[in-house]
């Protein structure tokens, strides 16, 4: 992978981790127009790493004060004694799921939605869903129901939101769009929605990066010939990786910073039409693949 393909797909991971289209399906797009041989190897997962970046330091006073709860909590011996600690052990119970998805259905998932046909479908699928949710606002809006602030997020409301996060491990969903999505249908305020979105992403994105790190060094260490070359066994790749990562946290800082602005005030309507169309256009180009021979 050339340094310039690496800057380009840091800027594409950068632009389509926060936004609701989906980073993964966005990446391996790219990488299969780019002639990659193996769009789905660790590069994909890993350069994740760059916007992980982007969100601690966007949102490090509210980290901040997450953690000095956090030590509060363990000198007084009690769960949730600060608001901001209670927030933390949401975030910890709305990871449950794709944790457990993740170290369960990872190679089944590798075998039957890494293509763009599949993606296809998932992006439009997601596309109706954030359609209909959209309608459930203004349902709930018109018939004087209250709305969830971040404060108020119970237990049941986290681990719903975590069940939709575990849905984006199909490429073509989005992380960010599935835990809005599942946030504005149990009632949040699309404030809470999008900060509650973002803080849920770290523990599954440093997860998952690190996860494929470690892989990758024990490839390093006992080869598999039926496996790709380990990133780490080129610095080409290397250097490649830390291009894209380092790309992808400068351009996601601002993408987060954008999103958060927009989603204050706005639908999501104009994502799911660019997910109709972009749905649309992967089943015509696997389509037209298929046929090609």
């Amino acid at each position: 992978m050339s340094l310039w393909e690496a800057a380009l797909l840091g800027v594409v991971q950068g632009l389509t981790e926060f936004l609701p289209v989906s980073s993964t399906a966005h990446l391996l797009v790219a990488r299969e127009l780019l002639g990659h041989a193996k769009p789905g190897d660790a590069f994909t997962t890993v350069v994740q790493l760059g916007t992980l970046v982007a969100v601690f330091t966007y949102f490090r006073a509210d980290i901040l004060a997450i953690l000095k709860a956090l030590l509060h909590d363990a000198k007084s011996l009690r769960l949730g004694s600060f608001p901001e600690s209670r927030l933390a052990w949401l975030i910890a119970l709305g990871s449950i799921p794709v944790v457990v998805a993740g170290f369960t259905l990872k190679k089944w998932l590798k075998a039957n939605f890494y293509d763009l046909g599949a993606m296809g479908v998932v992006a439009i699928v997601f596309a109706l869903l954030m359609a209909a949710v959209e309608v459930w606002v203004r349902v709930r809006r018109d018939r004087g129901l209250p709305e969830t602030g971040e404060r108020d997020i119970t237990v049941a409301q986290a681990l719903w939101v975590g069940l939709w996060q575990s849905l984006a491990l199909m490429p073509g969903a989005s992380r960010s769009g599935t835990t809005v999505t599942g946030a504005l249908f149990a009632g949040l305020s699309r404030q809470a929605a999008a900060r509650f979105s973002f803080l849920l992403s770290l523990p599954s994105v440093l997860g998952a990066g690190l996860k494929e790190l470690y892989d990758e060094y024990k490839l390093l260490k006992t080869p598999d010939p039926a496996e790709h070359v380990s990133l780490f066994a080129s610095s080409d790749d290397l250097v490649s990786l830390a291009v894209g990562t380092l790309v992808s946290a400068v351009v996601g800082y601002f993408a987060v910073a954008w999103l958060m602005h927009f989603l204050r005030r706005y639908s999501l309507g104009v994502f799911v039409a660019y997910r109709l169309v972009f749905g649309a256009l992967l089943l015509a180009y696997a389509h037209g693949r298929a046929v090609s021979p």
